[in-house]
């Protein structure tokens, strides 16, 4: 290599240099190995305790699985006619046209169609850290990079230092509200504060997919700034409170112009006849979803206490997950709770002594309790 030539490792660290963030170019089969890697062991079903990958625990809607049963009458047929009515579906429930909606499997195929038609070689994905890794990890694909930005002292994203990461390299900036793996939000307050200096040649994509979880009455749906800031796209998912982690199915609402520029990447007919009969019947069933945030909430009100009492530190969530700091390296514990057929959440890089412990139900999460007391005794958590 000559002098005047950059590698591609030494122009990220240069460009990191410059913005005053971390700009990483990530190994693509390194980072989205955690989250393409089998979430469940081999078993049986039921055999496992599985509180790592944020589901529901319930399950769909009982309107939600009848419609399912009766899907088998459309299955030979192109689900082209009944996506079109899914789309038109969630544009009432957000008061926009059709022309500004576009499904997903799952909102990770959102993601992904936003890096690839927002990113490339002189493109970087803006992001917090730690969050949801997928929109970094697809950067790769789109020949991009990441800029993280550690999130701040109580947790939560940092937008003040977002909004100025990527500079005019800035192609996409990721906001998780709530945030995963953290449980935190970005409040009203922030997100209008943020709008005026992000970047405005940068599509600004809001994952809302625990958005139904929140209590937190300083929180906002990105919703409320729909059609005034014009590089906004918003992603949703049926995988948490609807409860259809296995089915795929999210969606991105945004204007007709990045719908059309996400759509050329997306998969045609992509969903599947079962999926769009049960987020219709699931879309009409928002009693379900009360009910769901309720226990849910409950739930995870009753494990905090339980933390708390044990005088373990933990992250206040508006999600339906909790992260808990035990002391030391969590990957050893993370097969110690493998052993008592016990699944909690990955290791993140950032916040490597941080567990995440999906809410379950209160029969799991008073097993789960009673693994970690012994695991990790009280003792121990208040000395460290």
């Amino acid at each position: 290599m000559s002098e005047g030539t950059l590698s591609r490792r030494r122009f990220a660290q240069t460009i990191g240099a410059a913005l005053g963030a971390a700009v990483v170019a990530p190994d693509f089969t390194k980072s989205l190995g955690a989250l393409a890697a089998p979430r469940q062991p081999a078993g049986s079903a039921g055999e496992w305790i599985e509180l790592n990958s944020n589901e529901n625990p319930y399950g769909p809607s009982p309107k939600a699985l009848e419609a399912i049963t009766h899907s088998e009458r459309v299955a030979s047929r192109y689900p082209d006619a009944k996506e079109r009515r899914v789309i038109e579906a969630i544009a009432k429930l957000h008061g926009v046209q059709p022309a500004n909606v576009m499904l997903g499997c799952g909102s990770g195929e959102v993601l992904r169609v936003a890096d690839m038609a927002f990113l490339g070689p002189d493109k970087f994905a803006v992001a917090a850290e730690p969050t949801f890794e997928a929109v970094l990890a697809f950067a790769r694909v789109a020949h991009s990079n990441g800029v993280k930005v550690p999130v701040t002292a109580d947790f939560r994203h940092d937008l003040r230092a977002m909004a100025t990461a990527g500079g005019e390299k800035a192609g996409l900036i990721y906001i998780c509200n709530p945030n995963n793996p953290t449980g935190t939000i970005v409040t009203k307050d922030e997100m209008s504060d943020f709008f005026q200096p992000a970047p405005k040649h940068a599509v600004i994509l809001v994952d809302e997919a625990y958005h139904h979880f929140v209590d937190n009455p300083n929180y906002a749906s990105a919703f409320e700034w729909f059609g005034k800031v014009p590089n906004l796209v918003i992603a949703r998912t049926f995988s948490k409170v609807y409860g259809m982690a296995g089915m795929r199915l999210g969606y991105a609402v945004a204007s007709p112009e990045l719908i059309r520029a996400m759509s050329q990447h997306k998969l045609w007919s992509g969903a599947n006849a079962a999926v769009l009969e049960a987020a219709l019947a699931s879309l009409d069933d928002q009693a379900h979803v009360a009910d769901q945030k309720r226990r849910l909430n409950g739930t995870r009100q009753w494990l905090c206490k339980e933390l708390e009492r044990d005088g373990r530190r933990y992250i206040p969530s508006e999600a339906n997950f909790v992260m808990f700091d035990v002391g030391g390296d969590v990957q050893p514990l993370i097969r110690k709770f493998q052993e008592k057929k016990i699944l909690v959440g990955r290791k993140f890089p950032s916040m490597g002594n941080w567990m995440r412990i999906t809410v379950g139900t209160p029969k799991e999460m008073e097993a789960f309790i009673a693994a970690l007391r012994e695991i990790v005794p009280v003792k121990s958590a208040r000395a460290a």
